[in-house]
Formats: C-alpha cells, structure tokens, sequence
C-alpha cells in the first residue's frame, strides 16, 4: 500500500502543480525582481523580496488555476492544452476552485501584513481583471483578447514597484506599457503553430482568424511601440548606458525577428520569435536590475 501510496500522492500534488501554470509564473517572477530593484535603487531587503515573490506567485497560481477550470471545455478540444488535469481527470473542478480561491486569499493576506496593502489589492486585482475580463468575456468573443487581457500579466511590474515604493508613478506605468505590449506579439507567435487548435474550439485568437501575413503585420507593429516604449523608460527612470544600450541591442534583434516572420509567413519564424520574446523580456529585465545594482 505505502508502495502505491507515494506516487499516487505525487502524482496528485504535481496536478496541483501544473494548475497554477508553473511556466506563465517565471516569467512573470522575471518582471517582479528587476521592477523592485530599480524601484529601491538597488536590492531590496531579502524578507521584502521573498513577501513579494511568493504572494505574487500565490496569486499568480490562482488566476491560472480558475482560467483552467473556466476553459476545461476548450482545453479538451486544444491538442496543446490536452493533458492539463482537468482534462484528464487528475483533479476535479471543485477541488481545483477550492484550491484557486485558498491561493488568492493566501496571496492577499501575505502581500497585505507581510509588504503592503497597494501591492496586495494590484495582485488580486490582475487575477480578477485576467479572469473576468479575458477568460470569460474578450477570449472567446474578440481578436483583441490577448491584447487587452493580456494587461493582467503587465501588472506583476506594478506590484513590484508597489512593493518598493508603496506608491506608483510614471516609470511603473512606462514598464506596464511595455509588457503589455510584448504579449501580443509573444502569443499571437505561438498561436500562428495552434491556429487549427484555436480555431476547432472556436477561439478567435488572431492567428486562427486573420492570415499569417496580417498575423505578422500587426506582430511586427506592436514591437516596434514596445522597443520605443523600452528606450523611452531610460529618461524616465534614470536608467543608465547597460540598460540603454540592452534595449537598442535587444529591441533591434526582436525586431529583426518580426520582420523576418513578415518576409516568410510561416509557423516556424513565428516559434523562432516566440521563443526569441522570452529571452528578450528575461534580458532585458535583466540589465535593467544590472544597471542600478551596478550604478
């Protein structure tokens, strides 16, 4: 029995794992910590950072765990969303909200006694915004889902600062902008390869509605706003030459990328510039939190 025991309790807390959407969060932990170390001018206090990492992630958890369960039907339909545990029974719905909605509370009760409550009520806020705006209304009606549903995974960087500062400015809202700028092009790339996927479940994500060409038109579009975006936060935070000189380097490479998908529609330069966008965020928000630390 002990021996049936263990992996059947493994195989029940990875379930549990995988709603949370484990992947989605690094990248947004990748946004948090940079944003806080140029909001403190440097490192933070360790317990600070820890508060606010692991509340962001609890909240985190929670929006992409009730998005599972709202999309289940969808996500049985999708080859790519499958063997989420919804789907293949691994966890029931129930359980599955239960879970969500102890993360959330979890995640608010931290960020409020252990940071602040501005950082508290931004994280719940994005889980809701992502939840009721995106998942329930724009993903299933509108083109622009991604778009304006993507905002919720720009709003870490706010909470971030928030954390720091306790209060928001013109340089959080510069960062906002980017990140809500990148996603577009970030997943309408990886959705030119499950276009079929979106369009069986009759998702009207951009790539399953509009040709590879128009696709890439507008992908190439928002990059060119988000590299502008990247180079005008330099004045406006008092960023330095590492940062300034990463964001013309790395805004030329994604938009390289871009144009490169432009000239060759084709779902193989669309995963090359997926991929590519989140080695981009990661260094970018990389020589952002070098340049302070260095400064």
């Amino acid at each position: 029995m002990q021996h049936v025991a263990g992996p059947a309790i493994t195989s029940r807390v990875s379930a549990y794992v995988a709603l949370t959407k484990p992947r989605i969060i690094e990248l947004l932990l990748v946004t948090t910590l940079p944003t806080m170390v140029v909001a403190q001018g440097g490192m933070p206090s360790l317990w600070l950072v820890v508060a606010t990492l692991v509340g962001g992630t609890l909240a985190a958890g929670g929006a992409n765990a009730l998005n599972m369960i709202i999309d289940r039907d969808i996500d049985r339909i999708m080859h790519r969303t499958r063997n989420r545990p919804l789907v293949t029974g691994a966890i029931e719905p129930g359980p599955a909200l239960v879970f969500a909605l102890v993360l959330e509370a979890a995640a608010f009760v931290l960020l409020w006694s252990s940071v602040n409550l501005l950082s508290a009520v931004l994280a719940v806020s994005a889980t809701a915004f992502y939840v009721v705006v995106y998942t329930l209304w724009l993903k299933r009606t509108s083109t622009s889902n991604i778009v304006i549903g993507g905002a919720a995974g720009a709003v870490p960087v706010l909470v971030g600062w928030a954390a720091v500062r306790d209060t928001l400015g013109l340089a959080p809202l510069v960062l906002f902008a980017v990140i809500f700028v990148w996603t577009p092009p970030h997943f309408w790339a990886l959705a030119v390869r499950y276009r079929e996927d979106y369009a069986a479940a009759d998702v009207p994500m951009l790539p399953a509605v509009a040709s590879l060409h128009a696709t890439a038109v507008r992908i190439l579009a928002y990059s060119l706003v988000m590299w502008c975006l990247t180079l005008a936060f330099a004045p406006v935070a008092g960023m330095g030459l590492l940062y300034l000189g990463a964001a013309v380097v790395l805004g030329a490479l994604f938009t390289w990328y871009a144009v490169d998908l432009l000239r060759v529609p084709s779902p193989e330069r669309a995963m090359r510039l997926f991929h590519w966008s989140i080695s981009y965020i990661s260094l970018l928000f990389g020589a952002m939190a070098l340049d302070r630390l260095l400064a």
